[in-house]
């Protein structure tokens, strides 16, 4: 099992490139298809922490409305909406270790490695 994980949407460019970049530079990561198998709202508060990031930061603003979720949702309201509707879940995210990264730009993972 690799030390390294992408929570990965195979139909998202950037997520595509990301892990392309990850695999470039030899890590073969653990993938995760997080719209297939989503984050609990356990799993996403530890993403959070390890981004260093609240979960409006991490929200897909077009999926979210597409998803109704409501505007004025914060802290645990949103992790819970976020696991429950993972597409709108910024992607790609890289873990390693107690740290992760948003891969946009695919490059903002590689202090990661």
């Amino acid at each position: 099992m690799s030390d390294v994980t992408i929570y990965h949407n195979p139909r998202c460019s950037k997520s595509r490139e990301t892990l392309e970049l990850l695999r470039s530079r030899g890590v073969e990561p653990t993938v995760i298809e997080y719209l297939k198998t989503p984050p609990s709202t356990a799993e996403l508060s530890v993403l959070l922490a390890k981004l260093g990031k609240g979960p409006r930061d991490i929200t897909r603003a077009k999926e979210a409305a597409e998803a109704g979720l409501p505007k004025d949702l914060d802290g645990e309201a949103l992790v819970a909406a976020l696991s429950a509707n993972p597409a709108a879940i910024e992607r790609p995210i890289v873990v390693k270790g107690d740290r992760a990264r948003v891969g946009r730009p695919p490059e903002s993972v590689l202090d990661l490695l």
